[in-house]
């Protein structure tokens, strides 16, 4: 079996494939370049922390939106049975504190 290429192909073809390997030497150098390797690291654990902050958000939105539901209604009115309660307990709970917190001073 014999090569019918001219020794200036067969040149050519050595040639480029030196500059192939060159460009694949220096596409691995760069890879494995320690800044890289880092900004890679960055990158993948920014992108995470984006995503987790997007569900925390998604989260917080659903249960504002749940209890909302629960004191609003549909029209928007507030629901009076059940924030008369709510509030009743707040009221109560503040004057416990201001009452407890008198009878320290004094």
């Amino acid at each position: 079996m014999s090569d019918a290429r001219t020794p200036a192909q067969i040149e050519a073809d050595i040639v480029r494939r030196r500059e192939q390997l060159a460009e694949t030497l220096d596409e691995i150098g760069v890879r494995v370049h320690p800044k890289t390797i880092v900004g890679d690291a960055k990158a993948k654990v920014a992108s995470q922390v984006d995503q987790a902050k997007g569900r925390a958000l998604d989260a917080v939105q659903r249960a504002v939106w749940d209890v909302r539901g629960k004191f609003v209604a549909d029209d928007g009115s507030p629901r009076l049975e059940r924030l008369l309660p709510v509030a009743a307990v707040v009221v109560g709970l503040v004057g416990f504190l201001a009452v407890s917190s008198r009878k320290r001073k004094g």
